[in-house]
């Protein structure tokens, strides 16, 4: 399905009256709107390949029909994604489930979604068919050092998938760890794992990044090989300048302080990649600003204040993509709820007044602190979110146009109502 041009135009006609309103006299407080704006028009959210279908839990999985069952389809619902809001313009594969059949075809469909390939994922966290060996008892980190193998070739693979796609970053997150006291032997693991890292960086070529994920548990809950943003900065630290710790704001314990995290490895320049999601108890997967809009102001507040710090690009230079999973809602929906949170709380950081925040701290003065930060989120953005959209050729209100032109019924109807998206 493709969302033609004037489609787009009517639905903005329909509310155009009530955004120019909002529009002008939220600009009318704000100075430097116009570069702001164009921030939010550069800025782009890598989509993943596998948050396309119904996601699901332990217990069991509704589809929602209409699911993309091929790469192409899956490129095809990202395009339509990036035509209603203009920030979904990267698209990240996970290997071996989104292996193309024909790599030149496959680039050319993304160009005319205009899309770009983002992040590869390997997976080593399950056997797949036809698999010589078990990941049951790890992979990178494994006692059998056929099994590690396996696993650096795997990676390997990937990124040779990635060369031929034009993605520049290989992300790897491993399931390593150990369920009961004594199974494991924690130095043997870490060094194992070390190693195994460093064939992979060898393949690395000259212009890619590796970004190596940490999880603090699940699905092991005694340990976890890559517990934590240290231990991800200790082998990323020891791998060499091309490789950098991803954090994902789920893989965190309840009440971490993701913001000083993101601080720090901006700090010593390690911070490669970000994943986006939202949780209440752990690693839920929820829609990005769903249950905490706040703390995602907050990490934006250091993510723009650490990268303006080292000179960087908001939109190249670090990866930002979206991973979670939507058991309830329509996938698509719940990826525009995300990328417009994602937005509204870039937007509120691009207006924090740094210079009085920096007087209120060296002056102590924590109450003035405070209120420079939630006068700027309490102020309503989405004018100039729905502003920079609109310039880009979006919707004013993607959600909407969305319901209104019935994509998911017409996607069903093209695909059918009993369809699983791959890989899930």
């Amino acid at each position: 399905m493709t969302i033609e041009k004037y489609q787009i135009e009517q639905g903005n006609t329909d509310v155009i009256s009530k955004h120019e309103k909002r529009f002008a006299f939220l600009a009318a407080e704000l100075p430097e709107v116009e570069a702001i704006i164009q921030k939010l028009v550069d800025f782009q959210v890598a989509i993943p390949s596998w948050a396309l279908g119904t996601g699901g839990t332990r217990f069991g999985r509704f589809s929602g029909g209409g699911e993309p069952g091929s790469l192409e389809e899956k490129i095809a619902d990202i395009g339509l994604l990036h035509q209603l809001n203009r920030s979904s313009g990267a698209i990240s594969l996970h290997i071996p489930w989104d292996i193309p059949g024909n790599y030149q075809e496959i680039k050319t469909l993304a160009v005319q979604h205009g899309l770009r390939f983002d992040a590869m994922n390997s997976n080593t966290f399950q056997d797949q068919k036809g698999q010589t060996l078990s990941y049951k008892f790890g992979s990178l980190q494994h006692v059998d050092r056929n099994v590690r193998k396996q696993a650096i070739d795997h990676n390997i693979e990937v990124i040779r998938h990635g060369v031929e796609l034009g993605s520049e970053s290989l992300t790897v997150w491993l399931s390593d760890g150990s369920s009961f006291p004594g199974q494991l032997n924690f130095r043997r693991a870490f060094e194992n794992t070390l190693e195994s890292l460093q064939e992979i960086y060898s393949a690395l070529p000259a212009n890619w990044k590796l970004f190596l994920e940490y999880k603090a548990f699940e699905p092991n809950f005694y340990s976890t090989t890559v517990g934590d943003w240290g231990q991800s900065l200790l082998y990323v630290s020891k791998l060499g300048s091309q490789a950098y710790t991803l954090v994902d704001l789920g893989h965190h314990l309840p009440n971490a302080n993701i913001e000083q995290i993101v601080a720090l490895l901006l700090m010593e320049g390690k911070l490669g990649g970000f994943h986006f999601n939202d949780s209440k108890y752990g690693d839920d997967d929820l829609t990005t600003g769903s249950i905490k809009p706040y703390q995602l102001f907050l990490i934006f507040k250091e993510l723009v204040e650490g990268m303006d710090a080292r000179g960087m690009n908001h939109n190249k230079d670090l990866g930002w993509m979206i991973d979670a999973s939507h058991n309830v809602k329509d996938p698509l929906e719940d990826l525009l709820q995300s990328v417009e949170a994602i937005m509204i709380a870039y937007a509120q950081a691009l207006l924090v007044d740094r210079q009085a925040l920096q007087k209120a701290q060296q002056d102590n003065d924590t109450v003035v602190a405070q209120e420079i930060l939630q006068s700027v989120f309490r102020t309503d953005v989405r004018p100039l979110v729905a502003e920079a959209r609109r310039r880009a050729g979006g919707a004013l209100e993607p959600l909407k146009v969305y319901r209104d032109l019935q994509v998911r019924n017409e996607l069903i109807r093209k695909r059918g109502a009993v369809t699983v998206a791959t890989g899930l």
